[in-house]
């Protein structure tokens, strides 16, 4: 079976990049062999298989080929399939890539994921890239109180203290959905231009493309993060990207949760004697809802299972709730007056 990389760090195989990223956060400082100088060994050996598992489940390629082939197939230089994989066309060619895995040393992912380029840079003499112990860092940083205030300011992503750069405040934009889109879900895909820095430290504009899947039964306010998709600049972790859903208003119905209102106009007469409402729905069907009850003003009527999709429970909805808006005439002749209080006693 070889190792489970979701196992390792304590997520599920939906697991997104903020989820991974927390949990390497966690375990690497935790297991971190100068944080454990009483059982190295064994920190060490939790210390690697926490930064592969790291590597492998947050580069896409690479976690696609895991999800495959397992460990085995990772390390053992599987190309990956031409049709319906990330392999087919890739190169731009239209043939299959081989993917080959390059593992990175525990010590390189901790630095570029904490952001240092040396370990503690510019402590004592380790300015000069000299590296103490196993690990390559230096011990003495790892005391309570330091060790404390880098885990708490690498957790909050600001401020940033002992050389941890500061992360860019997140950017949040408004995603507009028509109360259709919400209600079927559908893709969207968004143009962003941002700064980024090439290898030399020169920037550039880059343009990119993101796709947000719209789940049916989304709420407005319902986030979707793109992590460090801001412009990238020197000593700065880039901020995330963060589109926040709105509603946009519908000319027949309202929503109050997973349910769906809907305010039909009928005589005193309908109101009295019988109504049949006609509904067309979010995906265009067609509802004839038959309603014998009297309808007084506060009256509503529940259709089961028509309204909003849930999301947390596939396959189910909220229900449509029919409300009345009746007319009442203007002026009643004596004679209808007379005539419908005839009525009215006489039932």
């Amino acid at each position: 079976m070889g190792v489970d990389y979701y196992k390792v760090l304590q997520v599920d195989r939906s697991a997104k990049d903020d989820d991974l990223k927390k949990a390497y956060r966690k375990l690497a400082m935790k297991w971190h062999p100068d944080k454990n100088p009483n059982s190295k060994k064994e920190a060490e050996a939790k210390f690697k298989q926490i930064s592969e598992a790291y590597d492998v489940l947050s580069d896409p390629q690479k976690r696609a080929v895991y999800d495959q082939y397992g460990e085995e197939g990772l390390k053992g230089q599987v190309p990956p399939p031409g049709a319906g994989g990330f392999g087919g066309g890739m190169d731009g060619g239209g043939g299959s890539t081989t993917f080959r895995f390059n593992p990175r040393s525990a010590d390189d992912i901790f630095s570029e994921f904490f952001g240092f380029t040396s370990p503690f840079g510019g402590m004592g003499d380790m300015g000069g890239g000299s590296r103490a112990g196993a690990s390559g860092f230096h011990r003495t940083m790892f005391g309570d109180d330091i060790f404390a205030s880098f885990r708490n300011s690498a957790g909050a992503g600001e401020g940033g203290s002992g050389g941890i750069p500061r992360k860019a405040a997140a950017i949040e934009r408004m995603l507009p959905c028509s109360l259709e889109d919400l209600y079927k879900g559908t893709t969207k895909k968004m143009k962003i231009s941002r700064d980024v820095m090439d290898p030399s430290g020169r920037p550039s504009t880059m343009e990119e493309i993101l796709t947000i899947e719209i789940k049916p039964g989304w709420k407005k306010g319902t986030k979707i993060t793109f992590p460090e998709k801001g412009n990238e600049q020197r000593g700065v972790i880039p901020s995330d990207l963060v589109f926040i859903i709105d509603e946009k208003p519908h000319t027949m119905f309202k929503r109050d949760g997973n349910d769906l209102i809907v305010t039909q106009k009928l005589s005193l007469v309908e109101a009295l004697t019988g109504y049949t409402a006609q509904v067309t729905t979010l995906d265009g069907r067609s509802l004839t809802v038959p309603i014998t009850n009297v309808i007084s003003p506060t009256y509503e009527e529940v259709v089961k299972g028509e309204g909003m999709p849930i999301p947390k429970e596939p396959g189910k909805k909220g229900n449509l709730r029919i409300k009345f808006n009746i007319k009442f005439p203007s002026r009643l002749t004596s004679d209808q007056k007379s005539g419908i209080k005839r009525l009215l006693m006489s039932s």
